[in-house]
């Protein structure tokens, strides 16, 4: 269980495979914008572009690369990071071309530095490991974010074990900013209440509690466990859609999903959950 203001996230993937998902997250976010209008706007971030969109997501690899590459021990600035702005050229291939390049640059260093080199991290855990998890997730759910300004969402898919991980590692990160966001404090009137998110889609041979997240509050923030159980309110449907509904990708009364339950504490969730 992850429990008050400690960070001791417990990933589901290995260090290799995050480096791999980066790549390979980058390769369908570029097939997303193959052929689209990139200059349409993003409605699920709606002051961005999608071109745009692409161009924060290729700088933070950029970003992150720097971090990585120099081992650094205090935050970089991001504007010191070589490319972070974006390609030189103005055209979609010179934009695919920096997406590609930025993703390859940053799974290597990962991978040449292992999970456990020191490096400056925004969160207690100071290592190479949580910023290959943060840069793949970063990604899968950019990826999101660019299926549904293309209208594309209905080959928007993440295998299992990369959105049960997705999950995790953004219910690890709100837990660590309950105890210390003045926004999330608002959660705390709901001491006592709880959330349950509930895959309907298990792959076959696994457990109700490996596609099941309680998500308890509490007075000192909140804690989650891989549980299915009562909850003040549950948010039931396929895994990849429970998993943008977390992240506000998709409207929690939208496609299969459903909300069983107290649906006012859910939208008060996802509200004050804005935090990232």
């Amino acid at each position: 269980m992850t429990d008050g203001p400690t960070f001791a996230p417990a990933p589901r993937l290995d260090h290799d495979r995050y480096c791999d998902e980066i790549v390979e997250q980058t390769r369908l976010l570029r097939r997303t914008l193959g052929g689209t209008d990139l200059s349409a706007r993003v409605p699920t971030c709606p002051d961005w572009s999608l071109r745009e969109l692409a161009v924060h997501v290729g700088g933070a690899h950029r970003w992150v690369h720097e971090i990585v590459r120099t081992r650094a021990t205090e935050e970089v600035a991001e504007d010191t990071a070589p490319g972070f702005h974006g390609p030189r050229g103005g055209t979609p291939d010179d934009l695919d071309a920096w997406l590609a390049s930025g993703a390859e640059q940053l799974a290597e260093a990962l991978r040449d530095a292992g999970a456990a080199a020191e490096v400056w991290t925004w969160v207690p855990q100071q290592s190479s490991g949580f910023w290959a998890r943060r840069m793949t997730h970063e990604t899968v759910v950019h990826r999101a974010d660019a299926s549904g300004a293309a209208a594309d969402t209905t080959t928007y898919r993440v295998a299992a074990d990369l959105a049960a991980d997705c999950i995790e590692e953004w219910l690890d990160l709100l837990t660590l900013a309950s105890a210390d966001d003045p926004g999330m404090h608002d959660l705390r009137r709901h001491a006592g209440h709880s959330l349950l998110l509930h895959a309907t889609d298990t792959p076959e041979g696994g457990s109700g509690d490996d596609a099941a997240w309680t998500i308890s509050l509490g007075p000192a923030g909140i804690r989650w466990r891989r549980a299915r159980s009562s909850a003040t309110v549950t948010v039931r449907g396929p895994l990849t859609d429970v998993m943008r509904v977390l992240h506000r990708r998709l409207p929690p009364d939208a496609g299969p999903v459903e909300v069983l339950g107290d649906a006012g504490l859910l939208h008060f969730w996802l509200d004050r959950t804005r935090w990232a």
